[in-house]
């Protein structure tokens, strides 16, 4: 049987970065462990409807930075910052210890995996059959210019008995490649025949030596104009000719 190790945890290190940056006495490692677990399972639980994509964890000296990155940043901040001033005092109150959050938008929502095995099981739920959620899903990504998308899901599919795993592949998944810069997702989506997992890999491209793997993170929309629309930048270039 090919047992598959997870994708990111491979790369870790290599093109992947860690999700929690820290650094612990032996005697407070564990602690620190379960403690970012527990962070990370309360945060996805309160903000499911937000399309979380990953959370990431640094501690320095008695505070804890959390930068959640989701699609969509708006439900997390909420009307005048209320959202997350609430979100800030309840992690605060669960652990027992100050916390500071961050939000950080995705830059390509179809190109995520997480969010795109987050999508799958929404439809599962609504009952859409499994094989146009894996087909419609994967088009959409295929679209946003990935090189290659692999969906697996497991459980008792189309209400059958005896469970099974399916899968559906486009383009190409080197997942023994450590330079290749391959995205991992997995979620449950809870219908009710039971739970069915859904496990997604997508393929972003080879790295070169010394690159990093693509964040999916979009950038700060501060004082560059660039990101205010096309028309001054465009009459810098004229006048410059």
């Amino acid at each position: 049987m090919g047992q598959k190790t997870h994708p990111t945890g491979f790369r870790v290190g290599i093109i992947q970065p860690w999700l929690s940056t820290w650094y612990a006495k032996v005697k407070d490692y564990a602690e620190f462990v379960a403690e970012d677990a527990k962070i990370r399972k309360f945060v996805k639980k309160k903000l499911y409807a937000a399309g979380v994509s990953k959370i990431l964890i640094a501690r320095k000296a008695l505070m804890i930075t959390i930068t959640v990155v989701t699609a969509k940043p708006g439900i997390v901040v909420g009307r005048g910052g209320q959202g997350i001033e609430e979100l800030k005092q309840e992690v605060s109150k669960y652990l027992g210890k100050p916390v500071t959050i961050n939000v950080v938008e995705v830059a390509r929502i179809d190109a995520d995996a997480q969010l795109v095995a987050e999508a799958i099981a929404q439809q599962l739920e609504k009952r859409v059959a499994f094989r146009r959620a894996m087909k419609q899903a994967m088009q959409r990504t295929m679209r946003a210019g990935v090189q290659g998308i692999k969906v697996m899901v497991s459980g008792r599919l189309g209400g059958a008995e005896i469970a099974r795993s399916e899968w559906a592949k486009e383009g190409r998944i080197p997942l023994q490649t450590l330079r290749a810069d391959v995205d991992y997702g997995f979620t449950e989506a809870d219908t009710i025949m039971g739970k069915i997992g859904v496990k997604v890999w997508i393929f972003k491209g080879n790295l070169m030596p010394g690159e990093k793997a693509d964040q999916n993170i979009k950038a700060k929309s501060g004082k560059d104009n660039s990101e205010k629309g096309g028309r001054r930048p465009k009459r810098r270039a004229i006048e410059a000719e």
